[in-house]
């Protein structure tokens, strides 16, 4: 394995999902959620300015939903605002702490390229490398990743950083889908992204 080149002053970490929704006892809960906080925590702190915090937005309910998205919540109907404490959509406690103003991106699809402005806002930055962390690994994370690739990103996984509630498929991004791209995705732990920053 090549040792990754040092990290330039346009790299932007992006969490993706750390929400209460995701954390606590819902019908979409994770419970690797709590294993993998500290290395999110750890990230966003070493850069806070250049960390985004991506929250998945759900509708009041199926009917004000579009297309397929109709039939997605029908099914996952006690996660709409009808019956869900829109306090849920907040994001976990340590990191709602370090979101500053203007960090919170809000998408209503998987990938955070989804959200209202977040490509312009990409590229009114010079962003030119993207950290993702957060969940769920073979879902939000992974559409994000394939969009950031398409986009030509420079895109880093933090493996430790990233869970799933279904740590199967979250294990075979890791470890079968993103090592397909080794040219566009590269899967670092928190501690070497860490070090990379600091070079």
């Amino acid at each position: 394995m090549m040792t990754p080149a040092p990290l330039s002053k346009n790299t932007l970490h992006v969490v993706i999902d750390m929400q209460r929704l995701f954390a606590e006892e819902t019908a979409w809960y994770t419970p690797a959620i709590a294993g993998i906080l500290p290395n999110v925590v750890a990230l966003s702190k070493a850069q806070p300015a250049e960390t985004v915090f991506a929250r998945f937005m759900v509708p009041q309910s199926a009917e004000n939903a579009t297309g397929r998205w109709k039939t997605y919540y029908r099914r996952w109907s006690s996660v709409t605002l009808d019956e869900l404490d829109a306090a849920m959509l907040d994001l976990v406690a340590p990191l709602s702490a370090i979101a500053g103003p203007g960090s919170i991106v809000d998408k209503k699809t998987y990938s955070v390229f989804g959200a209202p402005g977040f490509l312009n806002r990409l590229q009114g930055s010079a962003t030119d490398t993207l950290i993702f962390s957060g969940v769920e690994t073979d879902v939000c994370v992974y559409a994000s990743l394939l969009d950031a690739v398409d986009a030509g990103y420079r895109v880093i996984l933090a493996k430790d950083a990233v869970a799933s509630g279904d740590m199967e498929a979250h294990a075979m991004v890791i470890e079968i889908l993103a090592p397909r791209l080794p040219e566009q995705i590269e899967i670092l732990t928190t501690e070497v992204i860490l070090n990379l920053r600091r070079e």
